[in-house]
């Protein structure tokens, strides 16, 4: 079994990632396992951008295959925002928390029929060389009108999925697994790794 590392800093998300990917012929570690790594950083102007840098970063600095990831929330009557600076939506080193209240207050006029939003995730699987696959993974739902479920982490409590009366914080871990943004990216690229780690 091959081993790929996950250029990440967020542990909710190698949680999942893990999971998700759970029975394919690779086995995540996480960078931070590796002293002196390098800071990731997410200087580009899109997803793909972020997700392929974070994981050639990883991919030089460990001379092995490594996994890059970039995800946001794009509201429409925000016009895409946070989007790309989801993470730090209410500024530099904020919490989960600050983030949904910021939104929060920014939709509180908005009626329901326009609170759509779509969550996006990037995963991109990179060689030491520079050899690049990206995938994508979307979800479509809304933003509730308040905080609604303790699970989860991120914007998990304010997006809610319609067809299952729920937010994501609502949802068993596995069913999460099962259906986000991230599982969908997840799918694809166990479709992509038996080929590739074994080239």
């Amino acid at each position: 079994m091959k081993e790929v590392v996950f250029a990440t800093n967020n542990r909710h998300k190698f949680e999942e990632i893990s999971a998700m990917l759970k029975g394919a012929p690779v086995r995540l570690i996480p960078f931070w396992d590796y002293p002196d790594a390098p800071e990731l950083k997410e200087e580009g102007v899109t997803y793909a951008e972020n997700a392929v840098h974070k994981a050639l970063t990883a991919a030089r600095f460990t001379g092995q295959w490594a996994l890059g990831d970039d995800t946001g929330l794009e509201v429409d009557a925000l016009n895409g925002r946070p989007g790309l600076y989801s993470a730090r939506f209410a500024g530099e080193g904020v919490t989960f928390a600050d983030n949904r209240r910021k939104l929060l207050r920014l939709m509180e006029s908005v009626p329901t029929v326009k609170r759509t939003a779509t969550f996006r995730t990037v995963l991109a699987l990179v060689s030491p060389s520079g050899e690049t696959h990206v995938v994508e993974g979307v979800l479509s739902g809304r933003i509730a009108d308040k905080e609604q479920g303790t699970g989860g982490f991120g914007y998990d409590a304010l997006f809610y999925l319609p067809k299952l009366g729920k937010t994501y914080a609502e949802i068993s871990t596995e069913e999460k697994n099962r259906i986000s943004h991230r599982a969908r990216a997840a799918q694809k690229m166990r479709e992509l790794l038996p080929a590739l780690i074994d080239a």
